[in-house]
């Protein structure tokens, strides 16, 4: 009945885990929720102001594809203050969110059988927007020892011997793991694209205001650069606006009219009252922005170092977003069970009253078996409640036991076991 396609497309694991943790609060289970990754703070005040009056005003009717002025020119002045660039709002598309670009990307550069690298763990919706044009996707792992940054080796191996390579997808900072490209990783990896002008760069940057160590690098600072890579941007992240659906890539003139029509013809435009809210939050939210990304890297370096603590795992503070990335390879080997099993087992069955609702690593590839994503956007205190959590539910081993006879998918070695477990 339905395409090969669409049977071969498995949801985002982060929302099928959301709607499970609903589910059990309603059931009056108190779970710490650390699965989605969402801001808990309210959405940027002088945004929450504009976007209000836009409504009561009626801005509620179709304009441009491409966005209403105000935003494309706020969005251009924002990437120029932030990155030194010189772009204005020719080089700016607006869409619904960010996961948009990566559809509009892969529509207008991919063709069947092209190659598409991609470092792994990612992003889960890369492989289905590849996997829509009929592209293959290529995965270059990323390793806890190098901060999970790109390995720049992978990326020319890629293009020196893919029989059709057409573009790399770079996420920094990085969801799941919190790696971050440094300067000289984004100097190399635009000299390796340079060298091909057929290969392109999709440059995914939600967690752009979220560098902690060192300040993000944007490819489209570089030379000749907007030619070849569409940046994305998001509003909701730094501005907690996740629900507004609003994002906005940056490219050359000639791509951003592509991509335009594109967009025409798949959502046809953003809501204008959205659009205006993310003006008002570019031109005045900053200070807000800055407030909320310091709070954001403390939470996220306390629960590294108390999740760091726990016998059996290996945490390192992340460089960049606001996950941590738990690597407990040893506890599912001493217990037998996935790290998606895992995270499942402390949701629904550590215990009656309290569960802590997270991600295993194979939800972004088969390279994320072994670790845990847990998103920081709980307060400190239930944190620090989920660190104790965990480390008494991770030697629970009689209720593990339990949990895998009732669910033997999660066994590792069991037909469901991700590649490598074994």
């Amino acid at each position: 009945m339905f395409s090969a396609f669409a049977n071969a497309v498995v949801p985002e694991t982060a929302f099928s885990v959301l709607a499970r943790a609903q589910d059990l609060e309603r059931a009056g289970k108190d779970i710490i929720r650390l699965e989605i990754g969402d801001s808990p703070f309210k959405s940027s005040a002088p945004a929450l102001a504009a976007g209000s009056r836009a409504i009561l005003d009626d801005h509620c009717h179709y304009v441009s594809s491409k966005g209403i002025p105000e935003l494309r020119l706020a969005a251009a002045n924002y990437i120029n203050k932030e990155y030194g660039t010189a772009i204005n709002e020719v080089n700016v598309l607006v869409g619904n969110g960010a996961k948009i670009f990566q559809q509009l990307f892969c529509e207008l550069f991919l063709n069947p059988n092209d190659g598409v690298l991609v470092f792994s763990p990612f992003f889960p919706t890369y492989e289905a927007n590849i996997r829509r044009r009929g592209a293959r996707m290529v995965t270059s792992s990323l390793r806890q020892d190098q901060g999970f940054r790109p390995n720049l080796s992978d990326v020319e191996e890629f293009i020196d011997t893919d029989l059709s390579p057409k573009a790399v997808f770079l996420n920094s900072p990085h969801n799941p793991t919190g790696g971050v490209a440094t300067k000289k990783d984004i100097e190399d990896l635009c000299s390796l694209l340079r060298e091909r002008s057929d290969i392109y760069l999709f440059s995914d940057e939600p967690y752009d205001q979220m560098a902690w160590r060192y300040p993000h690098t944007s490819p489209i600072m570089y030379h000749d650069m907007l030619e070849r890579c569409v940046s994305v941007y998001t509003m909701s992240k730094s501005y907690s606006m996740s629900g507004w659906r609003v994002g906005f890539c940056i490219s050359a003139p000639q791509i951003i009219e592509k991509l335009s029509l594109l967009s025409n013809t798949s959502f046809s435009c953003v809501s204008p009252f959205s659009q205006m809210g993310s003006v008002a939050a570019l031109n005045e939210g900053s200070k807000e922005r800055d407030e909320r990304m310091q709070i954001f890297k403390d939470r996220v370096f306390t629960f590294a170092k108390l999740l760091d603590l726990i016998d059996g795992v290996e945490c390192q503070a992340p460089d960049g977003a606001f996950y941590v990335f738990p690597n407990v390879k040893s506890i599912c080997q001493r217990h037998s069970i996935t790290s998606h099993g895992l995270a499942t087992f402390v949701l629904e069955d550590a215990d009656s009253d309290l569960g802590v609702a997270c991600l295993g690593g194979e939800s972004f590839g088969s390279d994320g078996f072994g670790f845990l994503r847990m998103s920081c956007a709980e307060s400190a205190e239930r944190l620090s409640v989920a660190a104790a959590f965990l480390e008494e539910a991770f030697y629970s081993t009689a209720k593990l036991k339990r949990f895998l006879l009732r669910h033997p998918q999660f066994s590792l070695g069991g037909p469901d076991s991700p590649i490598g477990a074994r």
